[in-house]
């Protein structure tokens, strides 16, 4: 005779039976799911990851402090003008300058700290006389700057005069006077390849010193 299957046992049968396929039916769904959205992880860390247009370089900044524009002309520099002491000089940056004369009256700079800056001050005999620059950023007055080409002076400058370098072969001196009428000169400096290295600013004969004070 057989025997009947235990009705107890027949329910779990069932519910277990039932919670495999629901649990098949999940698997099932987030499978599908996961095949049709798209991989927004993988699209960020693609954006974290790009490499984005490489900016231009920026020129190098100048050491040291830089005077403020315009203030550097034929006539001086701002208040101070040629032939001013150097306490009139030093009141004019109104920061921090360092330099002596060797011996009384002697030649020597007023340089701003820290020393081998953009721009320094000659004073000779007890008096201010010359601006030196070497930095691109300050603009001579009429255009002039390190950096540019013979060709580009001679555009700003019409008529000013071109003397060889006493050291370095193809360089120039190009010397340029005072539009106002002035005694005072404005000298560019040139290397072999015809770039400015450098500007100076002044009263003759110092402004034609070409090795600074010596």
């Amino acid at each position: 005779m057989r025997r009947p299957f235990p009705a107890v046992l027949l329910a779990v049968s069932v519910v277990a039976c039932s919670g495999h396929e629901d649990r098949s039916a999940d698997r099932d769904a987030t499978s599908a799911a996961a095949t049709a959205a798209p991989d927004t992880a993988a699209d960020t860390r693609a954006d974290e990851t790009a490499v984005p247009d490489a900016a231009p370089a920026p020129s190098p900044a100048p050491s040291g402090p830089m005077p403020a524009p315009d203030t550097i002309g034929f006539a001086g520099f701002g208040p101070a003008k040629f032939g001013a002491t150097p306490e009139e000089v030093r009141m004019a940056w109104g920061k921090e300058m360092r330099g002596a004369a060797d011996e009384p009256g002697g030649c020597y700079y007023l340089q701003p700290e820290p020393q081998g800056g953009p721009v320094s001050f000659m004073i000779e005999g007890d008096r201010f006389v010359r601006v030196d620059v070497d930095a691109p950023a300050i603009i001579a007055p009429g255009g002039g700057a390190v950096g540019m080409t013979i060709a580009q002076v001679r555009a700003r400058y019409p008529g000013m005069e071109e003397m060889p370098h006493k050291y370095e072969e193809n360089a120039r001196y190009l010397r340029v006077t005072d539009p106002a009428g002035g005694k005072n000169l404005l000298v560019f400096e040139t290397d072999g390849s015809g770039t400015v290295t450098g500007w100076r600013i002044g009263i003759a004969p110092q402004v034609d010193y070409v090795e600074g004070c010596s």
